[in-house]
């Protein structure tokens, strides 16, 4: 017989996982027997039969998956969530790389001003930004553009980018407004 408790804290912990976990793992985290673990887990495996999820064993361990009943809606949903739009600070953040690289997420960020961890995972995600190699220095990963940021810029390389040069301020004429200033 298994314990409600128990099974709610199993969901809990099976919502938050990247992989699965083991009967081991949740019953020391739990500080539970395995026994009673197992249990739960058979108990909670069977009462997901009319969900939109499943929860399985796979590769030693238990998590929940998508239930293959629902694999085109799925489908359709993560190629939709594809074409969506950037986001202003993603396509930023697309610029300082395409401009910048091979570029690290800590240059990125500094260039830009704000954190672009979670703008980085967006554009690797998406298909517009991959690893390139690691900074000796630093030992940072660097990323660069993918074939695929061209393809849907039109362009053949990255010597067809625009010039920045006209978008950034005369530095000169900044120069001798300020030396005017000052005297």
């Amino acid at each position: 017989m298994s314990n409600p408790e128990v099974e709610r804290s199993i969901e809990a912990i099976l919502m938050v996982v990247d992989e699965p976990v083991s009967e081991i793992v949740l019953a020391q985290v739990l500080e539970k027997p395995v026994e009673e673990i197992e249990a739960a887990l058979a108990t909670l495996e069977g009462s997901y039969d009319d969900r939109g999820f499943a929860l399985k064993k796979i590769s030693g361990g238990w998590r929940f998956y998508s239930h293959p009943d629902q694999s085109a809606v799925v489908e359709k949903f993560v190629l939709d969530g594809q074409q969506s739009r950037l986001t202003q600070a993603a396509l930023e953040t697309l610029a300082v790389i395409a401009y910048r690289q091979p570029v690290s997420r800590a240059r990125t960020s500094a260039i830009r001003g704000v954190n672009v961890e979670a703008v980085m995972k967006t554009l690797v995600t998406r298909g517009l930004v991959e690893e390139s190699g690691i900074e000796h220095e630093t030992g940072a990963i660097l990323y660069k553009t993918t074939t695929y940021f061209l393809e849907r810029l039109g362009l053949n390389s990255l010597e067809d980018l625009p010039a920045l040069a006209p978008y950034l301020p005369n530095l000169d004429a900044l120069d001798e407004v300020l030396d005017s200033l000052t005297d």
